[in-house]
């Protein structure tokens, strides 16, 4: 359960109610979040409304970004998120191997770029003071500076969400654990944080 209250979107003002909408159903199953968000309709205006714009222009290639996502929230063991993006990851065409174990040396199935992405985002994430030029240097040969700005963007946010998810206790959706097994994932952090989400169902 949430440490707060859950807020139903006939409370929201009508003005904040098509993000609310949108956000739960067509950027993906967040509804659970979207009700915490809720209670302050500024914030669900304007984070998640960002991230449906961001969505809209397609500016970033989704691959790219879910490697961002994947990777910050492994890091920060944030599992509501692997468990909504990992799949997504998979849909982009790696396999489920490369979410498992997006943190390794190796990654099975990540080319030269995905692998910098990926190193990107943990660099932004532990130690953004000391990242080198070269970096950037190598960011530029595969990415637009409006691209580079994104990828900061959402590597930075990603980091909030996870803090918000944990510390509000924002519980996985119905259906979220099902679509990240039918992946072909472990579902490894599950089994660590939230076991009676594996739990067989009764017969």
């Amino acid at each position: 359960m949430p440490r707060v209250r859950e807020i139903e979107i006939e409370e929201v003002p009508e003005d904040t109610r098509p993000i609310y909408r949108r956000f739960a159903a067509e950027y993906g199953p967040f509804l659970n979040q979207v009700k915490i968000f809720a209670h302050r309709p500024a914030a669900l205006r304007h984070i998640m409304g960002l991230l449906l714009e961001l969505a809209e222009e397609e500016i970033l290639p989704k691959r790219y970004l879910e490697i961002v996502l994947v990777t910050v929230s492994k890091l920060n063991e944030c599992t509501y998120c692997v468990a909504h993006h990992a799949p997504r990851l998979v849909e982009q065409g790696l396999p489920p191997e490369s979410a498992e174990n997006i943190l390794a040396g190796t990654v099975p199935g990540f080319g030269p770029v995905d692998t910098l992405v990926r190193d990107f985002a943990v660099q932004v994430t532990e130690q953004p003071g000391r990242m080198r030029d070269s970096m950037f240097d190598a960011l530029r040969e595969h990415f637009s500076e409006e691209q580079i700005v994104e990828l900061t963007l959402r590597t930075a946010l990603c980091g909030f969400f996870n803090r918000f998810n944990d510390a509000l206790q924002i519980g996985i959706e119905d259906g979220v654990i099902e679509d990240m097994l039918s992946k072909g994932l472990s579902g490894g952090e599950m089994k660590k944080h939230h076991p009676e989400n594996l739990e067989p169902a009764p017969e």
